[in-house]
Protein backbone atom coordinates (compact mmCIF):
# COMPACT_ATOMS: atom_id res chain seq x y z
CA UNK A 1 0.00 0.00 0.00
CA UNK A 2 1.17 3.42 -1.05
CA UNK A 3 0.74 6.90 -0.26
CA UNK A 4 1.24 8.71 -3.98
CA UNK A 5 1.00 12.33 -4.87
CA UNK A 6 0.25 13.20 -8.67
CA UNK A 7 3.23 13.45 -10.26
CA UNK A 8 5.95 13.23 -7.64
CA UNK A 9 6.09 9.58 -7.13
CA UNK A 10 4.92 6.74 -4.57
CA UNK A 11 6.66 6.31 -1.03
CA UNK A 12 5.85 3.94 1.45
CA UNK A 13 3.12 4.38 4.16
CA UNK A 14 4.70 2.67 7.19
CA UNK A 15 1.49 2.61 8.98
CA UNK A 16 -2.00 3.66 7.29
CA UNK A 17 -3.76 3.56 10.56
CA UNK A 18 -1.70 6.95 11.60
CA UNK A 19 -4.51 8.44 9.40
CA UNK A 20 -7.05 8.36 12.09
CA UNK A 21 -9.55 11.22 11.71
CA UNK A 22 -13.53 11.17 12.13
CA UNK A 23 -14.30 13.66 9.33
CA UNK A 24 -12.62 11.54 7.25
CA UNK A 25 -14.18 10.22 3.62
CA UNK A 26 -12.29 6.84 2.45
CA UNK A 27 -13.21 6.55 -1.82
CA UNK A 28 -12.34 2.93 -2.85
CA UNK A 29 -11.28 3.47 -6.83
CA UNK A 30 -11.27 7.54 -6.13
CA UNK A 31 -9.46 8.02 -9.23
CA UNK A 32 -11.96 6.68 -11.52
CA UNK A 33 -14.69 8.73 -13.64
CA UNK A 34 -17.29 8.60 -10.98
CA UNK A 35 -14.68 8.03 -7.76
CA UNK A 36 -13.15 11.44 -8.83
CA UNK A 37 -16.17 13.50 -8.83
CA UNK A 38 -16.82 11.49 -5.49
CA UNK A 39 -13.75 12.80 -3.78
CA UNK A 40 -14.00 16.06 -5.15
CA UNK A 41 -17.66 17.26 -3.93
CA UNK A 42 -16.62 15.80 -0.36
CA UNK A 43 -13.33 17.91 -0.19
CA UNK A 44 -15.89 20.98 -0.65
CA UNK A 45 -18.12 19.22 1.69
CA UNK A 46 -15.57 19.88 4.35
CA UNK A 47 -14.29 16.24 4.72
CA UNK A 48 -10.69 15.02 4.08
CA UNK A 49 -10.56 12.36 1.86
CA UNK A 50 -8.23 9.56 1.16
CA UNK A 51 -8.33 8.34 -2.43
CA UNK A 52 -7.32 4.53 -2.63
CA UNK A 53 -7.18 3.34 -6.14
CA UNK A 54 -4.96 0.96 -7.64
CA UNK A 55 -5.28 3.02 -11.67
CA UNK A 56 -5.92 -0.04 -13.62
CA UNK A 57 -8.90 1.61 -14.83
CA UNK A 58 -8.99 5.01 -12.55
CA UNK A 59 -6.17 7.83 -13.82
CA UNK A 60 -3.81 10.09 -11.70
CA UNK A 61 -5.11 13.18 -14.22
CA UNK A 62 -8.65 13.10 -12.76
CA UNK A 63 -7.77 13.76 -9.28
CA UNK A 64 -4.33 15.94 -10.30
CA UNK A 65 -6.06 18.94 -9.59
CA UNK A 66 -6.59 18.18 -5.68
CA UNK A 67 -3.49 17.28 -4.70
CA UNK A 68 -2.56 21.00 -3.44
CA UNK A 69 -6.02 20.40 -1.19
CA UNK A 70 -3.72 19.06 2.79
CA UNK A 71 -6.54 17.29 3.50
CA UNK A 72 -6.27 14.76 0.17
CA UNK A 73 -4.56 12.55 0.14
CA UNK A 74 -4.01 9.27 -2.59
CA UNK A 75 -3.04 5.80 -1.32
CA UNK A 76 -1.96 3.29 -4.45
CA UNK A 77 -3.53 -0.24 -2.97
CA UNK A 78 -5.82 -2.65 -4.95
CA UNK A 79 -8.97 -3.12 -3.12
CA UNK A 80 -8.52 -7.25 -3.45
CA UNK A 81 -5.18 -6.86 -0.68
CA UNK A 82 -6.67 -6.18 3.15
CA UNK A 83 -6.49 -2.49 4.17
CA UNK A 84 -6.72 -1.10 7.45
CA UNK A 85 -7.95 2.60 7.23
CA UNK A 86 -9.83 4.44 9.85
CA UNK A 87 -12.31 6.36 8.40
CA UNK A 88 -16.22 7.51 9.42
CA UNK A 89 -17.37 7.02 6.06
CA UNK A 90 -16.20 4.63 3.12
CA UNK A 91 -17.21 4.58 -0.26
CA UNK A 92 -16.81 1.62 -2.08
CA UNK A 93 -16.23 2.25 -6.20
CA UNK A 94 -13.78 0.48 -6.62
CA UNK A 95 -14.40 -1.57 -10.05
CA UNK A 96 -14.03 -1.97 -13.59
CA UNK A 97 -17.19 -0.87 -15.07
CA UNK A 98 -17.00 -0.68 -18.93
CA UNK A 99 -17.83 -4.02 -20.66
CA UNK A 100 -14.52 -3.83 -22.37
CA UNK A 101 -12.71 -3.04 -19.08
CA UNK A 102 -14.47 -5.82 -17.16
CA UNK A 103 -14.02 -8.59 -19.82
CA UNK A 104 -10.38 -7.72 -20.40
CA UNK A 105 -10.27 -9.60 -16.94
CA UNK A 106 -12.49 -11.66 -16.10
CA UNK A 107 -11.36 -13.17 -13.09
CA UNK A 108 -9.82 -10.10 -11.67
CA UNK A 109 -13.48 -8.21 -11.93
CA UNK A 110 -14.99 -10.75 -10.10
CA UNK A 111 -12.69 -10.95 -7.30
CA UNK A 112 -12.27 -6.96 -7.20
CA UNK A 113 -15.83 -7.04 -6.58
CA UNK A 114 -16.11 -9.84 -4.15
CA UNK A 115 -12.84 -9.44 -2.22
CA UNK A 116 -13.32 -5.95 -2.15
CA UNK A 117 -16.19 -5.98 -0.80
CA UNK A 118 -15.00 -8.18 1.98
CA UNK A 119 -11.93 -6.50 2.73
CA UNK A 120 -14.19 -2.76 2.44
CA UNK A 121 -16.85 -4.38 4.88
CA UNK A 122 -13.67 -5.64 7.31
CA UNK A 123 -12.49 -2.47 7.24
CA UNK A 124 -16.07 -0.60 8.04
CA UNK A 125 -16.05 -3.59 10.84
CA UNK A 126 -13.33 -2.51 12.67
CA UNK A 127 -13.98 1.21 12.44
CA UNK A 128 -17.37 1.70 12.68
CA UNK A 129 -17.56 3.32 9.64
CA UNK A 130 -20.63 3.91 7.19
CA UNK A 131 -19.79 2.08 4.90
CA UNK A 132 -21.69 2.98 0.76
CA UNK A 133 -21.52 0.12 -1.89
CA UNK A 134 -21.75 1.59 -5.67
CA UNK A 135 -23.77 -1.01 -7.25
CA UNK A 136 -25.78 -0.90 -10.90
CA UNK A 137 -28.21 -1.58 -12.76
CA UNK A 138 -26.09 -4.82 -14.17
CA UNK A 139 -28.01 -6.73 -11.40
CA UNK A 140 -31.48 -6.67 -13.00
CA UNK A 141 -29.58 -8.04 -16.03
CA UNK A 142 -31.79 -8.21 -18.91
CA UNK A 143 -34.62 -7.15 -17.44
CA UNK A 144 -38.38 -8.81 -18.39
CA UNK A 145 -39.88 -5.98 -16.07
CA UNK A 146 -40.10 -2.07 -16.43
CA UNK A 147 -38.84 0.32 -15.06
CA UNK A 148 -37.00 -1.53 -12.88
CA UNK A 149 -37.80 -1.59 -9.28
CA UNK A 150 -35.64 -2.58 -6.05
CA UNK A 151 -37.89 -5.46 -5.32
CA UNK A 152 -37.30 -6.81 -8.73
CA UNK A 153 -34.62 -9.53 -8.88
CA UNK A 154 -33.41 -9.92 -12.01
CA UNK A 155 -32.82 -11.84 -15.12
CA UNK A 156 -28.90 -12.78 -15.30
CA UNK A 157 -27.05 -14.77 -17.58
CA UNK A 158 -24.84 -15.67 -14.27
CA UNK A 159 -22.69 -17.91 -17.60
CA UNK A 160 -22.42 -15.18 -19.90
CA UNK A 161 -19.50 -12.89 -20.95
CA UNK A 162 -20.70 -9.94 -18.44
CA UNK A 163 -21.41 -12.30 -15.80
CA UNK A 164 -18.01 -11.51 -14.41
CA UNK A 165 -19.20 -7.98 -13.36
CA UNK A 166 -23.06 -8.61 -12.97
CA UNK A 167 -22.63 -11.63 -10.34
CA UNK A 168 -19.77 -9.76 -8.93
CA UNK A 169 -21.70 -6.35 -8.08
CA UNK A 170 -24.85 -8.95 -6.72
CA UNK A 171 -22.45 -10.87 -5.18
CA UNK A 172 -21.21 -7.79 -3.16
CA UNK A 173 -25.09 -6.78 -2.01
CA UNK A 174 -25.52 -10.03 -0.65
CA UNK A 175 -22.18 -9.57 1.52
CA UNK A 176 -22.98 -6.07 2.52
CA UNK A 177 -26.22 -7.27 4.04
CA UNK A 178 -24.70 -10.19 5.28
CA UNK A 179 -22.33 -7.91 7.37
CA UNK A 180 -25.17 -6.03 8.26
CA UNK A 181 -27.22 -8.45 10.00
CA UNK A 182 -24.12 -10.38 10.97
CA UNK A 183 -22.04 -7.81 12.47
CA UNK A 184 -24.54 -4.57 12.50
CA UNK A 185 -22.31 -2.39 10.10
CA UNK A 186 -24.00 0.43 8.26
CA UNK A 187 -24.20 0.03 4.73
CA UNK A 188 -26.03 1.62 2.13
CA UNK A 189 -26.32 0.05 -0.99
CA UNK A 190 -26.71 2.60 -4.39
CA UNK A 191 -27.49 0.99 -7.50
CA UNK A 192 -26.03 3.01 -10.48
CA UNK A 193 -28.02 2.98 -13.93
CA UNK A 194 -25.76 4.72 -16.73
CA UNK A 195 -23.88 7.85 -16.02
CA UNK A 196 -22.13 10.21 -17.87
CA UNK A 197 -19.61 13.38 -18.20
CA UNK A 198 -16.22 14.81 -18.07
CA UNK A 199 -13.77 12.50 -16.93
CA UNK A 200 -14.55 9.24 -18.82
CA UNK A 201 -11.60 8.21 -21.02
CA UNK A 202 -11.46 8.05 -24.53
CA UNK A 203 -11.14 4.69 -24.54
CA UNK A 204 -14.37 4.17 -21.94
CA UNK A 205 -15.96 2.06 -24.51
CA UNK A 206 -19.61 2.90 -23.25
CA UNK A 207 -21.87 3.90 -25.38
CA UNK A 208 -22.01 7.97 -24.14
CA UNK A 209 -18.34 8.13 -24.37
CA UNK A 210 -17.70 5.76 -27.98
CA UNK A 211 -20.43 8.19 -29.63
CA UNK A 212 -18.89 11.27 -28.79
CA UNK A 213 -15.65 10.74 -29.84
CA UNK A 214 -16.95 9.13 -32.96
CA UNK A 215 -18.61 12.18 -33.76
CA UNK A 216 -16.35 14.57 -32.78
CA UNK A 217 -13.48 13.00 -35.52
CA UNK A 218 -16.85 11.99 -37.74
CA UNK A 219 -15.85 8.61 -37.93
CA UNK A 220 -18.79 6.15 -38.46
CA UNK A 221 -21.10 5.53 -35.06
CA UNK A 222 -21.47 2.48 -34.33
CA UNK A 223 -24.64 0.90 -33.25
CA UNK A 224 -25.29 -2.92 -31.78
CA UNK A 225 -27.97 -4.37 -32.98
CA UNK A 226 -31.48 -2.70 -33.85
CA UNK A 227 -30.36 0.82 -31.84
CA UNK A 228 -33.69 0.09 -30.10
CA UNK A 229 -32.70 -0.73 -26.99
CA UNK A 230 -33.51 1.50 -24.34
CA UNK A 231 -31.10 2.91 -21.65
CA UNK A 232 -31.21 6.27 -18.82
CA UNK A 233 -29.00 8.38 -19.21
CA UNK A 234 -27.75 10.42 -15.75
CA UNK A 235 -25.64 13.09 -15.74
CA UNK A 236 -22.66 12.82 -13.17
CA UNK A 237 -23.18 15.69 -11.07
CA UNK A 238 -26.84 14.44 -10.20
CA UNK A 239 -25.76 11.13 -9.50
CA UNK A 240 -22.66 12.34 -6.97
CA UNK A 241 -25.67 14.21 -5.46
CA UNK A 242 -27.97 10.93 -5.03
CA UNK A 243 -24.72 9.46 -2.88
CA UNK A 244 -23.86 12.05 -0.84
CA UNK A 245 -27.53 12.20 0.08
CA UNK A 246 -27.76 8.10 0.74
CA UNK A 247 -24.52 8.49 2.47
CA UNK A 248 -26.30 11.12 4.58
CA UNK A 249 -29.65 9.64 5.81
CA UNK A 250 -30.47 7.89 8.37
CA UNK A 251 -28.85 4.35 9.79
CA UNK A 252 -32.29 2.65 8.78
CA UNK A 253 -32.14 3.53 5.28
CA UNK A 254 -29.91 0.66 3.80
CA UNK A 255 -31.41 0.70 0.25
CA UNK A 256 -30.66 -1.29 -2.31
CA UNK A 257 -31.73 2.53 -3.90
CA UNK A 258 -31.93 2.73 -7.50
CA UNK A 259 -29.84 6.35 -8.63
CA UNK A 260 -30.24 7.27 -12.02
CA UNK A 261 -32.31 9.12 -14.69
CA UNK A 262 -35.55 8.04 -15.25
CA UNK A 263 -35.76 9.45 -18.92
CA UNK A 264 -35.63 6.69 -21.27
CA UNK A 265 -34.08 6.86 -24.86
CA UNK A 266 -33.31 4.52 -27.48
CA UNK A 267 -29.93 3.42 -28.75
CA UNK A 268 -30.40 5.00 -32.04
CA UNK A 269 -31.99 8.14 -30.56
CA UNK A 270 -28.53 9.09 -28.37
CA UNK A 271 -26.36 8.57 -31.48
CA UNK A 272 -28.71 11.11 -33.21
CA UNK A 273 -28.56 13.54 -30.89
CA UNK A 274 -24.79 13.45 -30.15
CA UNK A 275 -24.27 13.82 -33.92
CA UNK A 276 -26.72 17.39 -33.98
CA UNK A 277 -24.59 18.35 -30.89
CA UNK A 278 -21.70 17.80 -32.35
CA UNK A 279 -22.33 18.96 -35.98
CA UNK A 280 -20.74 15.31 -37.01
CA UNK A 281 -20.86 14.22 -40.50
CA UNK A 282 -20.84 10.67 -39.29
CA UNK A 283 -22.98 8.50 -40.49
CA UNK A 284 -24.87 6.13 -38.31
CA UNK A 285 -23.97 2.20 -38.77
CA UNK A 286 -25.17 -1.13 -37.23
CA UNK A 287 -22.93 -3.66 -35.86
CA UNK A 288 -23.93 -7.25 -34.49
CA UNK A 289 -25.55 -7.58 -31.36
CA UNK A 290 -23.70 -8.23 -28.04
CA UNK A 291 -24.47 -10.90 -26.22
CA UNK A 292 -26.34 -10.34 -23.13
CA UNK A 293 -27.05 -7.02 -23.92
CA UNK A 294 -29.89 -5.74 -21.78
CA UNK A 295 -32.91 -4.17 -24.27
CA UNK A 296 -34.40 -2.32 -21.64
CA UNK A 297 -32.86 -0.13 -18.87
CA UNK A 298 -35.00 2.64 -17.01
CA UNK A 299 -34.72 2.69 -12.86
CA UNK A 300 -38.15 3.43 -11.16
CA UNK A 301 -36.46 6.01 -8.52
CA UNK A 302 -39.64 6.25 -6.96
CA UNK A 303 -37.35 5.09 -3.32
CA UNK A 304 -35.38 7.28 -3.88
CA UNK A 305 -37.40 10.38 -3.97
CA UNK A 306 -39.06 9.48 -1.08
CA UNK A 307 -36.07 8.50 1.11
CA UNK A 308 -33.34 11.35 -0.48
CA UNK A 309 -35.72 13.62 -1.24
CA UNK A 310 -33.51 13.64 -4.40
CA UNK A 311 -33.93 13.44 -8.39
CA UNK A 312 -31.79 14.17 -10.88
CA UNK A 313 -32.46 17.80 -12.68
CA UNK A 314 -29.89 18.09 -15.98
CA UNK A 315 -31.62 17.22 -19.19
CA UNK A 316 -29.58 14.52 -21.18
CA UNK A 317 -28.88 17.36 -24.42
CA UNK A 318 -27.89 20.09 -21.37
CA UNK A 319 -25.46 17.31 -19.51
CA UNK A 320 -24.18 15.96 -23.18
CA UNK A 321 -23.02 19.39 -24.35
CA UNK A 322 -21.07 19.59 -21.64
CA UNK A 323 -18.83 16.34 -21.84
CA UNK A 324 -19.10 16.66 -25.68
CA UNK A 325 -16.86 20.04 -24.79
CA UNK A 326 -14.86 17.74 -22.34
CA UNK A 327 -13.82 15.63 -25.10
CA UNK A 328 -13.57 18.20 -27.75
CA UNK A 329 -10.84 19.39 -25.24
CA UNK A 330 -9.36 16.18 -25.00
CA UNK A 331 -8.95 15.62 -28.87
CA UNK A 332 -7.38 18.88 -28.82
CA UNK A 333 -5.03 18.15 -26.42
CA UNK A 334 -6.32 21.14 -23.86
CA UNK A 335 -7.18 18.47 -20.90
CA UNK A 336 -4.05 16.69 -19.22
CA UNK A 337 -5.40 13.57 -20.35
CA UNK A 338 -3.46 10.40 -19.76
CA UNK A 339 -4.89 7.77 -22.70
CA UNK A 340 -4.29 4.52 -22.30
Amino acid sequence: MRSFVPGKGCSEVKNIAVLKNLGTALVNGGAGFLGSHLCERLLLRGHSVICLDNFSTGRPANVEHLASNPRFRIIEHDVRQPFDIEASLIFNFASPASPPDYQRDPVGTLLTNVLGAVNTLDCARKTGAIVVQSSTSEVYGDPTQSPQRESYCGNVNSIGPRACYDEGKRSAETLFFDYHRTHGVDIKVGRIFNTYGPRMRLDDGRVVSNFIVQALRNADMTIYGDGLQTRSFCYVDDLIEGFLRFSAAGSACHGPINLGNPGEFTVRRLAEIIRDLTNSRSRIIHLPAVVDDPRQRRPDISRAMTELAWQPHIELEAGLARTVEYFDGLLAGTEQAEVV
